[in-house]
């Protein structure tokens, strides 16, 4: 199995979070700040059939090229589905769920900090 460069990975996930009409997309560049992941990309989508929508589409067209999910979580409730390619982590949120964790905030106050260092 060929292993996607991660920027190819990452302009797949975002077209196609554009084309299963995902809300509110943002990535989060974590290079230099965790051995976790590179980005995190946060989306929300309207209804639990949405997220799973965006979910799918996303793992089908990895898929494709090769590209297997080490991880999957969340995904019978929907409302807060972790798909995670390795390199790049995959958010999708129920808007609730999003604005309750606000995992933005939180990267961005430790990217701050990391960075005061």
């Amino acid at each position: 199995m060929t292993k996607l460069p991660t920027d190819r990975k990452l302009e797949i996930i975002k077209q196609t979070l554009e084309d299963r009409k995902a809300e509110n997309v943002e990535v989060l560049d974590l290079r230099d700040k965790t051995i976790m992941a590179d980005y995190f990309v946060l989306a929300s989508g309207n209804s639990n059939i949405h997220i799973k929508s965006i979910v799918d589409g996303t793992i089908e067209k990895l898929k494709k090229e090769k590209e297997r999910a080490e991880r999957i979580e969340g995904y019978a409730e929907a409302k807060w589905i972790l798909v995670d390619y390795g390199d790049i982590v995959l958010h999708v949120f129920a808007p609730e769920e999003r604005e309750f964790y606000d995992l933005e905030s939180l990267w961005r106050a430790t990217a701050e900090r990391l960075t005061a260092r």
